[in-house]
């Protein structure tokens, strides 16, 4: 099974960090990068307010039901692509994308990096370009996309077998 980080950048719901939380958790993802607007949970050393970061806590904690306090996390403005690249990370955006390859095709390196993007724009251009790959689900219905917590237990799986 491969080492899996997942990067969620930009992801706006706490819900959705919530259930990004308990999937990961339940798929064995080393860590998540929490990055750009999206909330996070508490951090030992806290720069927000404390009714700031107790509010998005308590929010995320509805859908993580604890596995917020399981899988490690950190913070960061950016990803930074480089230091996981320097670790022998593969950077893998989950997309819709015309380089995008389909996830039921895709050859899973051992070490991966699972980018996550904004709920309705997904991944901004200058992040795509840091990728190394880029996969996408294959849809079959009328809508566009799923979930961006759907997609990340569905890619998750996919890249955990």
């Amino acid at each position: 099974m491969p080492e899996i980080i997942v990067i969620a950048h930009n992801i706006r719901s706490t819900h959705n960090i919530g259930s990004i939380f308990r999937t990961c958790e339940g798929f064995g993802v080393s860590k998540i990068i929490l990055s750009g607007y999206s909330p996070y949970p508490r951090l030992a050393v806290d720069s927000r307010l404390p009714h700031i970061s107790e509010k998005l806590t308590l929010q995320i904690h509805k859908t993580a039901l604890g596995a917020e306090t399981m899988v490690p996390f950190e913070h960061q403005e950016m990803p930074d692509f480089q230091s996981l690249k320097s670790a022998g990370y593969t950077i893998i955006g989950l997309e819709q994308d015309k380089r995008s390859t389909m996830l039921n095709n895709y050859k899973k390196p051992n070490k991966i990096a699972l980018l996550l993007g904004e709920e309705v724009h997904g991944i901004t251009n200058d992040l795509l370009d840091d990728c190394d790959d880029l996969i996408e689900i294959p849809m079959v219905g009328k809508k566009e996309s799923f979930n961006v917590s759907v997609a990340t237990g569905i890619a998750l799986y996919q890249l955990s077998i």
